[in-house]
């Protein structure tokens, strides 16, 4: 019997160490996800000629765009880290993503209906859809009281696959007979192989649920002398409401005569991270623009999320950053608020004093080890 539609109990998300990965210890599971989208596009062109109205073809000129986007809540830093990025202290963060590779592959393996995911069997496994040669094109972490801390990632692709006959073996541990998604990038020409992707558990490799907004804390103190609302820190200045952190990693494909698709997507630089805070006003300072504008000083700005027993798992440092810009927003019926947005400019790998750095709490923050 067809099943009648898929929910997220069915699925799991993986992710592998690089395009041409296939060993199970090459895939890991990406914890805590909360949606999931894919979508492909064929660029053609039509061709036309005197005497016939219709189009005589329409020529695939360019490789199909494929992309995926997905969310989940960051717990101690494991998904970051199978996603490429670096979580030790004093290592950019993007640093995984702005050197030349084949990208990664995600998985979305999906099981019977009514069954969850985590623990199904071998009969349970109906399906696995593909995406190959997977780069990321933006990571963007999103703070607010009264929401869990939630991360959006987007990656383009270079491909699709779907696998109808995935079976679950090795003593119930491992799904194998998933068809490789990826490409050659230099010539289009699929990689043959099968991927084994570990059998989806529970809670995956982090031991942590969520992490919660009252245990955030947003250190914007060191830019102080540049904002008139009083940012200096404590409970007598500003009182954030949200934080978003975005760290755009956009690419551009590079063609050349002879292939089908880009033989690179090469991150287009410089990279700009900015954090947006809001917040309600209650004190300000003594300050004069005209004065501000001529300090050529760079600052930096720390965001801790900690768990439940005050430990920090996970300490975004951003350094070298300026503040760009302060609206203030006053009505009747509403707290005076005013939102603050910083910037800094991603570093090159050996760069210890410009860019974004991550501190991840706890081994479990290593995947693929």
């Amino acid at each position: 019997m067809a099943r009648n539609r898929v929910i997220y109990q069915s699925e799991a998300l993986y992710v592998s160490k690089n395009a041409g990965s296939t060993g199970a210890n090459e895939h890991e599971q990406l914890t805590r996800v909360q949606s999931a989208n894919y979508n492909f596009t064929i660029n053609r062109q039509d061709v036309n000629e005197f005497g016939q109205l219709a189009r005589i073809d329409s020529i695939v000129m360019d490789a199909p765009t494929v992309g995926v986007d997905l969310t989940y809540y960051p717990t101690d830093g494991f998904n970051e880290s199978a996603l490429g990025f670096s979580t030790g202290s004093g290592v950019q963060f993007a640093s995984g993503h702005l050197v030349q590779d084949s990208g990664k592959n995600i998985y979305i393996t999906t099981v019977a209906e009514g069954s969850d995911a985590a623990g199904t069997d071998g009969d349970g496994l109906k399906s696995v859809i593909g995406l190959g040669n997977a780069f990321l094109t933006d990571y963007t972490l999103d703070l607010s009281v009264g929401s869990l801390p939630t991360v959006s990632v987007a990656l383009e692709c270079s491909n699709i696959n779907s696998t109808a006959d995935a079976t679950l073996s090795g003593s119930g541990s491992h799904y194998t007979g998933i068809a490789l998604p990826s490409v050659n990038i230099t010539n289009g020409d699929v990689i043959v192989g099968n991927a084994v992707l570990p059998q989806t558990v529970q809670s995956g490799e982090s031991n942590i649920t969520a992490l919660r907004p009252g245990d955030i804390t947003v250190d914007i103190g060191a830019l102080d002398n540049f904002a008139i609302s009083d940012i200096s820190g404590g409970n007598e200045t500003i009182h954030v409401q949200s934080a978003s952190l975005s760290v755009p990693l956009s690419r551009s494909p590079i063609q050349r005569l002879g292939t089908r698709f880009a033989y690179a997507r090469t991150v287009d630089f410089p990279v700009n991270a900015t954090l947006s805070v809001n917040a309600i006003v209650n004190e300000v300072t003594a300050q004069n623009l005209s004065t501000i504008i001529d300090d050529a000083s760079f600052n930096n700005i720390t965001l801790t999320l900690k768990d439940t027993n005050g430990t920090a798992k996970m300490i975004y440092t951003l350094k070298g950053c300026k503040l760009d810009s302060e609206s203030f927003s006053s009505s009747i019926g509403s707290n005076k608020s005013v939102d603050l947005t910083f910037s800094t400019q991603i570093g090159g790998n050996n760069d210890t004093e410009n860019g974004v750095f991550l501190a991840a709490n706890g081994a479990d923050s290593k995947a693929f080890s």
